[in-house]
C-alpha cells in the first residue's frame, strides 16, 4: 500500500505543481495584494483598509454588483428548474434521447469565447439570424446587445444555453442512481406521479440541486468571457459584472490592490452565498 501511495504521490505531482503556481499560489498572493496600493511598475505600499472601504464609495462597484445579483436571478432558476425538467424526461424511455442527450452537452463543451461569437452572429441588429425572423414576421429588429434595456438578458440567455446541458447531466446521473424499488412501492400505496416527484425524487436530488446551485453560483457570478466578448460591459455599464470590473481595473488601470480588493469582496459574496443555500436545502437532516 505504501508503494502504492507513493506511486499515486507521482502521478499527481504535476498536477500539484501546476495548482500550486498557477492557482493557489496566486489566490494567497492576491488576498495580501489587497492592502496594498500598487500599480505593477512602480513599488507596493502598505495601503490597510484603504482599498476595502473604496469599495463602499464607489459608484460603479455598485453598479456592477447590481448587474452581477440581476444576472445571477436570471441565470440561476432556469439553470436549475429546466435542467432538472430536461433530465426527468430524458430519464423516460423516449425515442433517440441518447442523441438528445449528446446534443444538450455539446454548448458546454464550446470554447466561451466561440460560443460569444456565435452568438454575435445570432444576435446581430442587421444580418443576425434572429432579426431576420422578426423583420421576416413583421416585427421590428432587437437591438439585442446594443440596448440598454436588452443586452444583459441577451447574454443571460447565451449563459442558460451553455450550462443547461451539463447540468442535465448531473440530474440525470442523480435520477439513476434512485433505486426503482422506491417508485414501485410508492406506486403500490396508490401515489401518484406528482406525489412520488415531490416526496421521493426531489428531496433524494437535494445533494445534486445542492452541488448544481453551487456551481451555478460559482460560474455566473464569475462570468467573464462570453460578456467580454460580446459586450466588453457596454452598452455603457449596463453588462459590466464585478469580474469585468475587476478586470478593467487590475490589468487596464493597473490599480492591482484595489482590483484584489474586488476579488476579494467577490469570494466572500460567494462563500456567503454557498453557506446560504446550504442552509436553505438544510443538507444537514
Amino acid at each position: 500500500m505504501k508503494r502504492q501511495g507513493k506511486v499515486a504521490a507521482l502521478f499527481l505531482l504535476p498536477y500539484l505543481l501546476i495548482f500550486v503556481v498557477f492557482r493557489f499560489g496566486p489566490s494567497v498572493a492576491g488576498l495580501f495584494v489587497g492592502f496594498l496600493k500598487w500599480n505593477i511598475v512602480g513599488d507596493a505600499t502598505f495601503a490597510g483598509l484603504d482599498n476595502f472601504t473604496k469599495l463602499f464609495r464607489d459608484p460603479i462597484f455598485y453598479v456592477a454588483l447590481k448587474n452581477t445579483l440581476f444576472f445571477l436571478l436570471m441565470t440561476l432558476p432556469p439553470l436549475v428548474i429546466f435542467s432538472l425538467l430536461l433530465a426527468v424526461l430524458l430519464n423516460q424511455k423516449l425515442r433517440f434521447r441518447n442523441a438528445v442527450r449528446t446534443i444538450s452537452i455539446v454548448p458546454y463543451i464550446l470554447i466561451p469565447a466561440v460560443v460569444g461569437i456565435i452568438w454575435n452572429w445570432l444576435y446581430d441588429n442587421n444580418f443576425g439570424i434572429l432579426n431576420y425572423y422578426l423583420k421576416w414576421l413583421g416585427m421590428a429588429p432587437v437591438e439585442w446587445l446594443t440596448n440598454e434595456k436588452y443586452a444583459l438578458f441577451s447574454v443571460a440567455i447565451v449563459t442558460v444555453w451553455s450550462y443547461l446541458g451539463y447540468n442535465m447531466i448531473l440530474y440525470l446521473a442523480g435520477l439513476q442512481d434512485i433505486s426503482k424499488d422506491l417508485y414501485e412501492a410508492s406506486t403500490i400505496d396508490g401515489a401518484n406521479k406528482y406525489q412520488t416527484f415531490m416526496k421521493i425524487t426531489l428531496p433524494l436530488l437535494k445533494p445534486i440541486t445542492s452541488m448544481i446551485i453551487t456551481l451555478t453560483l460559482i460560474n455566473t457570478i464569475q462570468i467573464f468571457d462570453q460578456i467580454f466578448v460580446m459586450t466588453n460591459g457596454g452598452p455603457g455599464t449596463a453588462t459590466l459584472t464585478l469580474v469585468q470590473y475587476l478586470y478593467g481595473t487590475a490589468f487596464q488601470n493597473y490599480n492591482l490592490g484595489y482590483g484584489s480588493a474586488i476579488g476579494i469582496a467577490i469570494l466572500a459574496m460567494l462563500v456567503l452565498m454557498v453557506q446560504l443555500q446550504s442552509k436553505l436545502l438544510k443538507l444537514d437532516d
